[in-house]
């Protein structure tokens, strides 16, 4: 078994995976993709390890906020972010620092 596995991430993004399921999608053209899919086919993410950004759903973060998804920045930690749900993404790609938002493939 290998110790160590190679991933090409330069950061990871945490997406609350119970949050997202309570809104039942909420993002996205048609609002009914999760913030995490919209975030993945925004940034144009295809593999996942050889991806240059780790978006990660993660069980709960203990926020629970009505309305919205609770998001970790690797980058920040100390700094939580709620998206409200119908959030554009490409905006929230921009506060993130994550670059120009590329158009999906």
């Amino acid at each position: 078994m290998k110790a160590l596995i190679k991933a090409e991430w330069q950061t990871a993004i945490l997406v609350c995976a119970k949050c997202s399921k309570r809104l039942d999608g909420g993002f996205g053209k048609k609002g009914n993709q999760s913030l995490a899919k919209a975030l993945r086919r925004q940034l144009g993410i295809k593999r996942f390890r050889k991806a240059s950004i780790g978006i990660v759903e993660v069980k709960c973060l203990g926020v629970c906020p009505r309305g919205a998804v609770t998001l970790v920045d690797a980058r920040e930690p100390g700094n939580w972010r709620l998206v409200p749900a119908g959030a554009h993404v490409p905006a929230l790609i921009d506060s993130l620092g994550l670059g120009a938002a590329q158009p999906p493939a």
